[in-house]
């Protein structure tokens, strides 16, 4: 008998634990389901994602070697010490105008990105983001760095016109122009004679030189650049310096590499810049040595290396600036 109740009793026992954990499973479950709020918190930080994609906020590169020849200009046009709020401005309008000229390009290349291989993963060509979503953006941006430029003096305003025009038009460039990488250099660089004007309200033939060494520089490593899409830019009928200089690519580049170098060698004669400058520049040489070593045999991955090592290049540069000013000027 008490055998038979305590059996009775330990298969009650079961049965209310297993209704328990089933109740617990339920309600935790019931608690682990989205609501809205996840939902749009989850819809907004992909939607955010897809759009510092467009930015490429996620590749810096394009950012560093925008910086590089508008901080040799700042240094040089203020002796080393650039007005603060001139410095902010810059900084910020850079990283502000790369973006809008990534989110434009990728608006006008949306129907060629899909078929090359290194841009087929960009938010327009997978939908994430649309093309209207792409404009505002690019329109955002813009107006910001407007209201940047506009805190500047009246001959920069008018210079910062001409370089946004150079940026946006650039990406009509590829379809038939055969130096786009001129145009983009133009672009690119049109930061320096910005510079001299912020800082010192004029733009003196220093500053015309500095431009021209920051021109044939960025079409340089963006020759390299595009080296890596060749092929695919051909099927396409997409125009680049690579495939107009062909078998000759690397030995332009290696003349364009040595008109950069001259032209700031003959910078740094012009100011009487000193022994570090002078560092500087043969840094900057052996960068481009080694990247001519890397586009010898032009494999893709190799040119966009040597491409990638531009950053240093534009570094070595600054930081002989930099250091001319700290212990000799």
């Amino acid at each position: 008998m008490l055998a038979t109740n305590a059996a009775n009793i330990e298969e009650c026992w079961v049965a209310f634990e297993a209704g328990a954990n089933n109740d617990f499973s339920l309600a935790t479950a019931n608690s682990l389901q989205p609501t809205a709020i996840h939902i749009m918190i989850r819809d907004l930080a992909r939607k955010a994602s897809a759009y510092a994609r467009l930015l490429r906020l996620h590749r810096p590169i394009g950012i560093w070697l925008l910086l590089w020849p508008m901080l040799w200009a700042l240094w040089l046009a203020s002796a080393g010490h650039p007005d603060p709020h001139v410095f902010l401005v810059f900084i910020a309008g850079t990283v502000l105008t790369r973006s809008a000229g990534c989110a434009i390009n990728d608006f006008a290349d949306r129907k060629f990105d899909g078929r090359v291989a290194r841009t087929r993963d960009r938010p327009l060509v997978t939908g994430e983001v649309d093309p209207i979503e792409a404009i505002a953006l690019c329109i955002a941006l813009g107006f910001i760095a407007l209201g940047l430029v506009l805190t500047l003096n009246g001959l920069t305003q008018l210079m910062a016109l001409g370089g946004g025009v150079l940026l946006f038009t650039y990406p009509l460039m590829k379809r038939f122009f055969p130096l786009p990488q001129f145009y983009l250099g133009a672009a690119y660089t049109w930061a320096v004679p910005m510079a001299y004007a912020a800082q010192t309200g004029t733009m003196p033939r220093i500053a015309w030189l500095l431009f021209i060494a920051g021109l044939v520089w960025t079409m340089a490593y963006d020759t390299m650049y595009a080296m890596a899409d060749r092929e695919d830019d051909r099927k396409l009928g997409i125009h680049s310096t690579a495939l107009l200089f062909g078998d000759a690519d690397r030995l332009i580049i290696g003349i364009l590499q040595i008109m950069t170098l001259l032209a700031l060698w003959l910078v740094g004669s012009e100011l009487h810049l000193g022994s570090w400058y002078r560092a500087g520049l043969a840094a900057a040489a052996i960068f481009a040595v080694y990247e001519q070593a890397l586009i010898r045999q032009r494999r893709p991955e190799d040119c966009t290396r040597a491409f990638l090592n531009n950053n240093y290049f534009g570094m070595a540069v600054f930081v002989g600036i930099a250091l001319e000013y700290v212990f000799v000027k």
